[in-house]
């Protein structure tokens, strides 16, 4: 995967977040010594290369749960189906948020 696009670049950040985890729209552009966060999820929303980039693994800073697949009602199915995908890796939601966030958010400094 090249590294050259601001795209390239969140999704080489991503593949280190390990299953059980999440992190959030603004730690992955801080990484990148950026404010782009709605660059970010943008570049979640195209996404090529998931399942192997885990963009389900990206949250809102709040620990809410956010948008997928372009979807960000929280009763849609691109939304619950990342909830069950999260759920599946250990990560615990409920109403919405990620149950236990400080402790399983992933910063990259830790």
């Amino acid at each position: 995967m090249p590294t050259n696009s601001f795209n390239q670049k969140i999704y080489n950040l991503l593949k280190k977040v390990p299953k059980g985890r999440v992190t959030t729209y603004k730690i992955l552009a801080e990484k990148l010594g950026t404010k782009a966060y709605r660059a970010v999820g943008q570049a979640m929303q195209s996404n090529p290369y998931a399942p192997n980039v885990p963009c389900h693994r990206v949250v809102k800073s709040n620990g809410d749960i956010g948008g997928f697949m372009g979807k960000i009602n929280k009763n849609s199915k691109e939304v619950k189906k990342k909830i069950k995908m999260l759920e599946r890796e250990g990560v615990k939601v409920q109403d919405g948020k990620i149950k236990g966030f400080e402790k399983i958010r992933f910063d990259f400094f830790s």
